[in-house]
């Protein structure tokens, strides 16, 4: 075998191997993960968790809805991986997640959209703790187009944690009483509420 034909076969190899990563994994999704939060480790500075943490994006084409204008709706609840994932990371968070051997699980998520983002539309995503109790971390993010400063879209969420006291490691982070809790607003309240009310009627099928 030449070593034209040598290069040719390594190359089919690659080019296969590849292939098949693409077909079986969502290949771009851990790369944008590795992207945000290494670009953020190199040149963001670290956060306390109770400030707020930003990530941009741009609608480009893979985004577009069935309409072909603006984001889908399930492009919003990917993007907002990226962001909660930087946001653990430079808040530190992460790190006492990682030495506890702790879990973070997503719960729940209440999306509200309240104007579309076209295409090629550059957004930022903002990140924030809203409140807090033991065993779970409560997220407001938000969706804000930078060439007029709108948010499109608000999201709430639940992060229930595993082997993992919140109070204590925000205390630790924060440097406030572990007793100290920020006041929920309303909208968290009633979802929370609302939820419960969920629950108690699925518990009465079951």
């Amino acid at each position: 075998m030449g070593l034209d034909s040598h290069c040719l076969v390594c190359y089919s190899s690659i080019v296969t191997g590849i292939a098949l990563l693409y077909i079986f994994f969502d290949v771009n999704y851990f790369l944008r993960c590795l992207f945000t939060i290494g670009w953020g480790r190199l040149f963001q500075k670290n956060k306390k968790p109770d400030e707020t943490t930003e990530v941009y994006g741009i609608c480009t084409s893979q985004d577009l809805d069935i309409m072909f204008k603006h984001m889908n709706n399930a492009r919003y609840v990917r993007e907002l991986d990226f962001a909660r994932f930087h946001f653990y990371d430079r808040t530190g968070l992460y790190q006492e997640i990682k030495k506890n051997k702790a879990h973070v699980l997503q719960t729940a998520s209440n999306v509200r959209y309240r104007r579309t983002i076209p295409l090629f539309n550059t957004y930022k995503i903002t990140t924030k703790i809203v409140s807090w109790d033991e065993k779970t971390l409560f997220l407001e993010q938000q969706f804000i187009t930078t060439h007029d400063g709108f948010i499109r879209a608000v999201v709430l969420s639940k992060q229930t944690t595993l082997n993992f006291n919140v109070a204590e490691i925000m205390a630790k982070l924060t440097g406030k009483d572990v007793s100290y809790r920020p006041t929920p607003p309303e909208e968290l309240q009633d979802w929370l509420s609302s939820m419960e009310k969920s629950s108690n009627r699925m518990r009465k099928r079951d």
